[in-house]
């Protein structure tokens, strides 16, 4: 078995930078076995996040915490199966949930918030909340006006520009679970797209992606998407003509309350 001593000094350094598999040693022609079960350990809690048990009451609860108020729908997905079965499913909303949607088309908002649940709805209950309870003081600071927010099972990123077009939003953000990783099976995205309508693409999205305990902190998430908010709202813009500007010229940061880092689960 490979000796960690006797690994070079860069190596070493590289394995505090990233929690990707580097330097893991060998034991013969194999991996060591504590490496090998790690892999094991990681893979199946990826698998366990996509099948997660979505939870939108909580999330509702958290949202009215924050003086939101809250619509839950579905996607034409039944169950879960389906749901991994056929993607296009997750696209579109079920009848109901767009006959309930309709009656809060006011077109006063220009930012619809939605929060999917995706490939891992652990991201979305972890994280979603946190995140909004950042980004809500940073959209107040560009008067930024948003209305409802939807909830919504078995979603697709697409999901959102049904749900922004019924509203009558100028843009809509999808806070969605994403795919799970071996180092991240609870990573939570951010969407952005203007003039939502069905049949946008992903060229004509933004996306901030990575927000999870080891990734973007909740208040860095909230700086980033609050900055593609005001000018692709400005430019009316997004995608692909809209780069990321934002750096490190934090705007308004004392709206923001506190620097430190705010992981914690919501």
């Amino acid at each position: 078995m490979t000796n960690p001593a006797e690994r070079p000094r860069s190596v070493l350094d590289l394995k505090l930078l990233t929690p990707a598999r580097v330097a893991l040693g060998r034991a013969g022609s194999s991996l060591p076995i504590k490496a090998q079960l790690q892999f094991t350990l990681d893979h199946a809690r990826a698998r366990d996040a996509v099948h997660a048990k979505f939870d939108p009451a909580a999330l509702m609860l958290g949202l009215a915490e924050l003086g939101l108020q809250a619509c839950e729908v579905r996607s034409r997905a039944g169950d879960r199966s389906e749901y991994l079965r056929r993607p296009d499913l997750g696209r579109r909303l079920d009848q109901t949930s767009r006959e309930r949607l309709a009656s809060y088309s006011t077109g006063t908002a220009q930012l619809a918030v939605v929060i999917g649940d995706g490939l891992s709805a652990a991201a979305v209950q972890a994280h979603a909340i946190g995140v909004l309870r950042h980004l809500l003081p940073a959209l107040a600071a560009s008067e930024v006006r948003i209305g409802i927010v939807v909830v919504g099972s078995g979603a697709r990123v697409a999901l959102g520009d049904e749900i922004g077009a019924i509203l009558s939003a100028q843009m809509v953000l999808m806070l969605i679970g994403e795919r799970p990783g071996l180092s991240a099976p609870d990573s939570l995205g951010a969407y952005l797209t203007f003039a939502p309508k069905i049949g946008r693409n992903d060229a004509e999205r933004n996306c901030v992606s990575n927000i999870h305990r080891a990734g973007l902190t909740y208040k860095e998430a909230a700086l980033k998407i609050a900055w593609l908010v005001r000018e692709g709202l400005a430019r009316r813009i997004t995608g692909v003509k809209l780069k990321d500007e934002s750096g490190d010229r934090f705007w308004e940061p004392a709206a923001l309350g506190s620097t430190e880092r705010d992981k914690s689960p919501s």
